[in-house]
């Protein structure tokens, strides 16, 4: 069999070692540590001088962003439907309401005036607004920061920034996951940098990410024994996982740059099969390209559809996914509320993520090229 091409596998730079013997010689095992600190103060320095907090995952850092918001029983929170399920599991966590808003079609992202509709809906239904919202950047793709950032202040709403896949994208030079009150970041397995599993958790305030520590470290009070006057978690970063990022972000501008020329490699290959479509970037925005995703319209490819690519990919052992499945057609979150305007639905339907990694070969994108155009000369 033909060697497998990952959706988006990891990508090591050479430095990630380094580090890591560091924290062996050291002994420094622990969830805590020089590599910890060292992480920190890097992506710190990376985003501009945003507070960090090293966490074990994304999930984790939306968590505990809710937590610092007091975000509790039967409180609401306004979630994109079009994500993964990442983004809201969180908030059930706390026993809050998922409020689901659909997408618009320039970014895939939350709609503002979808956005601006749901929050006056529950004002006029509870009398009162969302305790949070938390918007994403999906696929790398900055949201309209401008517009919903405008519509959080005029309601008074805090803004939790999903930017687990978008690090490394810009929206009018500034970097995604540092508009909002919080910000989080995911370093799993297939993001653009990782550190096998890790998140963290971003803020201009300095007192949310302090906070945000003592939680995660099971919550320890400042005492000579183990004294605890609040419920904690597990959530700290471990020092040798930190080791690994730090290595990471010394590629990551590479790692951008890698994958948007793959962005630029499909574009390429498609331009000439009408019925295919690509997310384009917005004036002002400048898109990580973690993965490139095609819309392929089956009444435009004489009846191929996105299933048909896929299944002939997987033929040749070529990883392809479909496109997230938005949230409010999910079993466990059909019964929340949702403010639906039919685009994720759209994209779901019709949508393919691609292989993006930045160490695909040659090969691989000659295997890859032979595929699309086999399919689509049928």
């Amino acid at each position: 069999m033909k060697p497998r091409i990952y959706l988006s596998a990891p990508h090591m730079g050479g430095e990630e070692m380094h580090f890591i013997r560091e924290a062996f010689e050291q002994n420094w095992i622990a969830p805590i540590g020089p590599n910890v600190d060292g992480f920190e103060r890097d992506l710190s320095e990376y985003l501009n001088g945003v507070h960090v907090a090293a966490l074990v995952s994304g999930t984790a850092a939306i968590h505990l962003a809710l937590l610092n918001l007091g975000v509790g029983p039967g409180d609401e929170v306004l979630v994109p439907t079009f994500t993964f399920s990442a983004t809201v599991n969180p908030v059930v966590y706390q026993g809050a309401v998922p409020v689901m808003v659909d997408s618009e079609p320039d970014t895939w992202n939350m709609d503002p005036e979808l956005l601006k509709e749901a929050i006056e809906s529950r004002l006029r239904d509870h009398g009162k607004v969302p305790a949070a919202m938390i918007v994403v950047h999906l696929y790398g793709m900055p949201a309209q920061m401008d517009a919903i950032m405008e519509i959080a202040l005029r309601y008074n709403i805090p803004v939790i920034e999903d930017a687990a896949e978008s690090l490394g994208s810009l929206y009018h030079d500034q970097h995604t996951g540092t508009f909002g009150t919080m910000g989080i970041l995911s370093f799993n397995g297939n993001k653009i940098i990782t550190t096998s599993g890790g998140g963290a958790l971003l803020s201009h305030h300095e007192s949310f990410i302090d906070h945000a520590r003592f939680l995660s470290t099971q919550a320890r009070d400042n005492a000579p024994w183990y004294q605890h006057s609040h419920i904690g978690y597990n959530y700290r970063m471990s020092n040798i996982v930190a080791g690994i990022g730090r290595g990471q972000l010394q590629v990551l501008d590479q790692r951008v740059e890698a994958r948007r020329k793959v962005y630029d490699w499909y574009q390429g290959l498609f331009a000439e099969i009408p019925g295919v479509t690509f997310l384009a970037e917005p004036e002002g925005v400048l898109c990580n390209r973690w993965l490139t995703c095609a819309i392929i319209n089956p009444k435009k490819t004489a009846g191929i559809t996105h299933k048909h690519l896929m299944e002939n990919m997987a033929g040749e052992n070529i990883e392809a996914r479909h496109i997230w499945k938005p949230m409010h057609l999910q079993p466990v979150f059909a019964k929340h509320p949702a403010f639906i305007n039919g685009v994720s639905e759209h994209l779901f339907h019709n949508g393919i993520c691609l292989p993006s990694g930045s160490n695909m070969s040659p090969d691989d994108l000659n295997r890859i090229e032979t595929v699309v155009r086999q399919t689509f000369s049928k």
